[in-house]
């Protein structure tokens, strides 16, 4: 069952964090606290939201998404930042219903796209979205500042 997250949830989804962290080998980047999540996902103003794959009881996935904005369609869309399934239940079809999911709000609200990253190593993934019609960026580079560039930056005269 594709259902969307409850507080109760909250554990669970940030131990699913910490196992995606893990599977794609950054384990000690996932450092969000079980407060942060409740914060961020369930509190009156959410930064976040997130659906959950739920199997007799248990939550075994999870999608993690937040709206962004195209200035040149003019128009919100949906970034999914985490998409994942407990190992144990992979192949069932659980990812490929969490994405359609999302693709149904996106066409509901009137949203002209969903996107996402993917390491470059991550074959399979990379295969199962490529068979969903989705089509690698590769004009783009990604960047980032964080940490003590972060700091610096928000100084510089």
């Amino acid at each position: 069952m594709i259902r969307v997250a409850i507080k109760e949830d909250a554990p669970r989804i940030l131990q699913l964090i910490k196992d995606l962290a893990e599977y794609e080998r950054a384990p000690l980047e996932a450092k969000a606290t079980l407060e942060q999540i409740e914060e961020s996902l369930f509190s009156q103003h959410p930064h976040a939201f997130c659906h959950v794959v739920e199997v007799a009881g248990n939550v075994v996935g999870i999608s993690i998404w937040f709206l962004n904005y195209s200035t040149w369609l003019g128009k919100p869309g949906i970034y999914l930042e985490d998409l994942y399934i407990d190992p144990a239940f992979r192949g069932q079809g659980f990812g490929l219903s969490l994405l359609k999911e999302l693709a149904k709000i996106c066409v509901e609200r009137e949203y002209e796209r969903l996107q996402w990253w993917v390491l470059d190593w991550n074959e399979p993934s990379i295969e199962f979205y490529k068979s969903l019609g989705a089509v690698p960026m590769d004009e783009w580079t990604v960047f980032r500042v964080s940490g003590d560039a972060l700091k610096d930056l928000a100084t510089k005269r």
